[in-house]
């Protein structure tokens, strides 16, 4: 797992030691760090490129100096892990959300966080084996898009330089890790068979569903829950001495071993949440509290990201979720005697804990390429550009009258252009002109046919 972004990580059993030589350079990152959180933290004024570039060519010097480095000390291969590549990490991450503030959403470090938070997702996914292929697609789709990008980035570099960017390497290195793990992912449900493939998608159905009523008062959630006991009892009957069969010929059904564990779990998560109710331990209580807190910031966030959403702000998510993932061992929540915490605790904890990581890849997708100095026009635009189709939609007769307001906002908006471009409060060109120029004429052709219309009639 990572470290923290403020809490210093000494050395794991997991982690090699940090050797005189990469002292210096893990002392770089950690001021490097801290300046970027200092950055994080001013709410008061727009990031601004040249400050966040610049610190970014101070890290990818140090990342060519490490390359240096570990390949002296023969520590070059993707298995050797410190505390330098915690911190690097972390880096990287923040980074990459600075970038996506910026609207710099096609460039290489921009995709980095997002692969981060994929293979949380994916890791989760390996460790309840609760998913089907649906819940792969996404991922699969943004995967396919970074891979363009890397590759496209590579192509790009100059034939002459042997050693390729410190960021095609790191990126890559996180894709491939990604790759391989959707790669598994889908080898475990390939094996089952087209027939029992439904039922297996049911059954991941009930289980989530299972999970999420153990959250739900004791009372309400026995009702539901006996409407999910009586489909489990009809999959169960479905069985031919304890074995799923092909309708066709009556063979046994290739995929056993992952359905019919998939429906004893159900059973078991049925049978604790009749009996049990609340089924997270008492000492395990704040841990299952915290993640509901941040399921819940993330879920508004999520209503109101267009408006209120600063990239940045994701990263206190990340560190805080991945605080709380540390804290497994084996992927199971330990209670404080050292001992698994019951079944269903675990599904519940881990639920949650998947739905933030979810919450977080949500968001980070929903990101438009715009700097964030131009958001407030971009969002204008589109509030604008939604009313205006909504009026083309339930309008009815419209006068001149009717459309001067949205003309008056409409020209308000085009008259902030400087030679025809918007710019931010220091007079540079910000990321996303392409985006707001688009979505302005957009409106403008909507405004036209509105105005047409009113002529005709």
């Amino acid at each position: 797992m990572f470290s923290t972004a403020t809490v210093p990580v000494a050395a794991t059993p997991s982690q090699q030691p940090v050797s005189d030589a990469e002292q210096p350079i893990l002392n770089t990152l950690i001021s490097i760090r801290n300046r970027l959180a200092a950055l994080k933290k001013d709410r008061g004024n727009y990031y601004r490129p040249d400050d966040i570039v610049g610190l970014y060519n101070e890290l990818l010097a140090q990342v060519k100096l490490l390359q240096s480095t570990r390949a002296t000390e023969h520590h070059d291969n993707d298995t050797y892990k410190n505390r330098v590549d915690s911190v690097l990490d972390e880096c990287f991450q923040l980074f990459s959300l600075f970038y996506l503030a910026l609207g710099k959403n096609k460039e290489i470090p921009a995709t980095y966080v997002q692969l981060v938070t994929i293979k949380q997702n994916f890791e989760l996914f390996n460790e309840t084996g609760i998913y089907t292929d649906a819940d792969l697609e996404p991922f699969q789709k943004r995967l396919g898009e970074i891979r363009q990008l890397v590759d496209a980035e590579a192509a790009q570099m100059d034939e002459s330089t042997d050693t390729p960017k410190p960021e095609i390497l790191l990126v890559s290195r996180r894709l491939r890790q990604c790759e391989k793990e959707v790669s598994e992912l889908e080898e475990a449900t390939r094996d089952i068979s087209d027939d029992l493939l439904p039922t297996y998608e049911d059954l991941v159905r009930i289980k989530r569903r299972l999970t999420a009523l153990s959250m739900m008062p004791h009372e309400s959630a026995t009702k539901e829950a006996k409407e999910l006991q009586r489909r489990l009892i009809e999959i169960d009957d479905q069985r031919v001495d304890d074995r799923f069969v092909n309708p066709q010929d009556g063979s046994v059904a290739a995929g056993q071993t992952q359905v019919v564990g998939l429906l004893e779990e159900c059973f078991d998560c049925l049978h604790d949440l009749m009996v049990e109710g609340s089924t997270v331990p008492k000492d395990l209580m704040p841990v299952y509290e915290r993640l509901m807190e941040i399921r819940s910031q993330l879920e508004k966030l999520l209503l109101t990201s267009r408006w209120t959403l600063r990239e940045t702000d994701l990263w206190s998510y990340q560190v805080q979720l991945q605080d709380i993932d540390a804290m497994r061992r084996n992927g199971q929540f330990k209670d404080s005697t050292g001992e698994p915490a019951p079944q269903q605790a675990q599904a519940v904890l881990n639920f949650l804990l998947h739905k933030c990581y979810n919450f977080v890849y949500k968001l980070l997708s929903s990101s438009e390429p715009v700097a964030e100095s131009l958001m407030l026009v971009h969002n204008q635009l589109r509030t604008l550009r939604r009313c205006l189709l909504e009026v083309k939609k339930y309008g009815g007769p419209l006068t001149a009258r009717d459309l001067y307001p949205y003309q008056m906002k409409l020209s308000s908006i085009d008259n902030l252009r400087t030679d025809g471009k918007f710019l931010d409060d220091e007079g540079h060109i910000p990321e996303g002109q392409g985006v707001v120029m688009s979505l302005l004429n957009e409106c403008y052709d909507l405004m036209y046919e509105l105005m047409a219309a009113d002529v005709d009639e």
